[in-house]
């Protein structure tokens, strides 16, 4: 009895979990249906949900047309350079915070994540007027700023729980190997956690891929656009035309859903090995 209780129970949440991932699923399918339809059977049937005709036109027309090859470059630039920024800074502050202050450690790295207490449009102004003066509007280096201001904290906040599972006398045995400060905590730290590094690498880079209210105010350049602002300029124009808006979001959403699909595993065991008992 309790076995079959126990399988109509499995059985049950399997159901329930397949309805919940298709409803999740549709939208994205949706898009990439709506993508390589025509915009004559966009406008004609906006409810048909397989394509009469598979066409790639509209994929050519914002990449070739529109340049938003240029705004995805913008972005992977300035996601890729904050990330790694981010994680170089964090890391050693991180670690200096778990071994050189260990009683102000936790009270550290709280007060570091207090930054996220500000919602994002009341640090516009301060933000812009910062930028203005020091003549940093309209370029990357000034966006990349500002995303650090934000990915730093939380990055540090993150990885002292990683650091904090790394014991100490794995670093006083290199040590007395000969290994100097240095070396121990490039050749010896990083490796044991890397699982996080690698976790809360993958969460600065989509924030900053995603990030759209400081991209609109501090860019103004279309050559200089990220995605995100982009794909709203399209939503904004006089005649919005639906199949440039659905390839333009297949080209921005694609591509993160395939690379979060490949490394949800690192993910979940980076976050699962930085807990702390």
């Amino acid at each position: 009895m309790a076995n079959k209780k126990e399988r109509a129970g499995n059985i049950f949440c399997h159901i329930y979990l397949i309805i919940l991932s298709a409803a999740a699923f549709f939208p994205l399918v949706w898009v990439l249906l709506c993508s390589v339809k025509s915009s004559g059977e966009l406008t004609s049937e906006p409810t048909r949900f397989l394509p009469k005709q598979f066409t790639f036109d509209n994929f050519a027309h914002v990449i070739r047309d529109l340049g938003f090859a240029g705004n995805i470059g913008n972005s992977l630039i300035i996601a890729v350079t904050t990330t790694c920024i981010a994680i170089v800074i964090s890391s050693m502050a991180a670690y200096g915070i778990v071994r050189f202050f260990p009683k102000l450690g936790s009270a550290m790295s709280k007060v570091l994540v207090t930054t996220y207490m500000f919602p994002p449009i009341l640090l516009a102004i301060p933000y812009s007027m910062v930028m203005a003066r020091l003549g940093l509007v309209n370029t990357r280096i000034g966006l990349m700023i500002v995303y650090l201001s934000f990915s730093v904290p939380y990055a540090v906040w993150m990885l002292v729980g990683f650091f904090k599972t790394v014991p100490i006398g794995i670093e006083e045995a290199a040590r007395v190997d000969g290994a100097n400060k240095l070396q121990t905590f490039v050749q010896i730290v990083l490796p044991l956690v890397m699982p996080g590094i690698v976790a809360t690498a993958i969460y600065t880079f989509i924030n900053a891929w995603n990030e759209f209210l400081y991209s609109l105010i501090l860019i103004n350049s279309t050559d200089k656009m990220t995605v995100s602002v982009a794909l709203k300029s399209l939503q904004g124009a006089e005649i919005l035309n639906w199949g440039d808006m659905m390839a333009a979001s297949a080209l921005v959403v694609v591509p993160s859903v395939v690379f979060f699909m490949f490394i949800q595993n690192k993910i979940a065991g980076g976050m699962t090995q930085g807990a702390v008992k």
